[in-house]
């Protein structure tokens, strides 16, 4: 859960009043998969479903032995997620929260016709403030602007900050209410979430991965702004984020418009949300949106992709509580060979969640696993680069609570030239991390092991 201090404990509380048999993760088959993968996987493109003549001229590239064949692959995760891959699209990788917001700035500024925007925190502070003033110049200039915010997220913002939104002609929906008595439609759920971070404009361009809105995110990570945090109050985010155009937008647009009407939420104003699809550039990619209930699109393919790694898994996580199914295929692929290598947290905003995670360190670096933990910054970003071809960039982190109770947005990019901008950051990670050796873990002071102990036993609700 990426939430401040107050609000994750608060989410704990309301997790032990929701007690109830715990779900299971479903199990995920690789060979079971591969007998009911199509030949070959669909692909949307802005004309409609490529014809599998040209599917395959497009995953016809020639991959070594060591390295995932990306048309199986692909086969593999249609067959699992029941979502098709989408070409023609641009993908920029973003870092932090001043360069995101940046970006996200400008292109609220140049919106003509309508924004959908989507996420668990929007605090108000100086960034949220700033955020809003925003969203609300682009209503009265008579943009459409729709907001679905998480209610547990939002939980400590005066209610006069949505308020003034809404006053200003922003249509607002509260996800999952706390409060039993506003819910509208689908009963009281309050252990699930809203999870998601994405911003939609114009139905061309979109954004997601980690990045909240709050002023936790107004410094760079140390390592990206080259300033050092002089105390712990100015030590900055890590988090990353993309920026997607093309018609995987749409895909986008598809889930933030379903979310909307399953809150029983009154009907989205007309606007052109699904504008005329143009080939933005060559990407090849998939956007999973999971949700409580779902068909868990997310923890599928991720861990498909863990199973079929050939060379080498790379994580970026900021909450790692791995279910069993997760922590074996880790530790089976470094057995086998395939380098894995985990860049977590050194300090977190969320204790329980940190030492829940440290507490599968012994059997993932017995197995072979290199962990790091990363110096100087609050680690909120959630990426997974495979074999340098197949990366993942979104709000889900490796924990029950991801997969299973919150609604996440994850997307898949293909291809090595975006996985080598991946690869690229994950050394940058790697570079500013102090490594974790088995022999100094097993040397840690009592007090950590009993922290560790007692954490592991909530990990289910964390």
């Amino acid at each position: 859960m990426n939430c401040t201090k107050p609000r994750h404990w608060l989410a704990v509380i309301l997790a032990g009043w929701c007690l109830v048999a715990c779900a299971s993760l479903p199990a995920v088959d690789p060979d079971k998969t591969k007998a009911e993968a199509a030949a070959v996987p669909a692909v949307k493109s802005a004309n409609g479903t490529l014809s599998e003549s040209r599917t395959k001229a497009l995953l016809a590239k020639r991959w070594s032995k060591n390295t995932l064949d990306l048309k199986a692959q692909a086969a593999l995760e249609e067959a699992a997620t029941g979502v098709p891959l989408i070409a023609g699209n641009q993908v920029k990788l973003l870092f932090d929260g001043p360069v995101t917001m940046a970006e996200m700035m400008k292109a609220i500024e140049g919106a003509k016709n309508n924004i959908n925007f989507e996420t668990y925190i929007f605090d108000q502070d100086e960034l949220g403030d700033k955020f809003a003033d925003l969203l609300i110049a682009k209503q009265k200039a008579g943009v459409t602007v729709n907001i679905i915010y998480d209610s547990v997220g939002t939980l400590m913002v005066p209610q006069a900050f949505f308020d003034r939104m809404r006053a200003a002609g922003i249509h607002l929906v509260a996800y999952n209410p706390v409060n039993p008595a506003k819910v509208r439609g689908n009963g009281w759920k309050v252990n699930n979430r809203d999870h998601r971070k994405m911003l939609i404009v114009d139905g061309r361009t979109g954004f997601t991965g980690g990045i909240n809105i709050s002023d936790t995110y107004s410094k760079s990570s140390p390592f990206r702004s080259k300033t050092k945090p002089r105390d712990a109050k100015d030590v900055g985010w890590r988090d990353t984020h993309v920026r997607i155009e093309g018609p995987a937008v749409h895909a986008m647009q598809w889930l933030f418009i379903r979310h909307w009407t399953e809150q029983d939420a009154d009907d989205l104003r007309e606007a052109d949300y699904f504008p005329a699809p143009v080939i933005a550039g060559d990407k090849l990619m998939r956007v999973l949106g999971s949700e409580p209930g779902g068909r868990y699109e997310i923890y599928k393919a991720m861990l498909l992709a863990i199973q079929e790694a050939k060379k080498s898994i790379h994580i970026t996580c900021a909450y790692f509580v791995p279910d069993e199914q997760t922590l074996q295929a880790l530790t089976d692929a470094a057995k086998r060979g395939v380098q894995v290598k985990i860049v977590l947290p050194s300090v977190s905003d969320s204790g329980m969640v940190f030492h829940a995670g440290r507490a599968f360190y012994d059997r993932l670096l017995a197995a072979g696993v290199q962990i790091f933990e990363l110096k100087l910054a609050v680690l909120h970003a959630k990426t997974m680069v495979i074999d340098g071809v197949w990366s993942t960039v979104g709000s889900a982190n490796m924990d029950r609570r991801s997969f299973q109770h919150n609604a996440e947005v994850n997307v898949i990019v293909l291809g090595d030239s975006f996985g080598k901008e991946m690869e690229s950051a994950f050394r940058d990670d790697v570079k500013n991390s102090k490594v974790v050796t088995l022999q100094a873990w097993r040397d840690r002071p009592v007090v950590t092991r009993m922290k560790e102990w007692a954490s592991k036993v909530w990990d289910y609700w964390l």
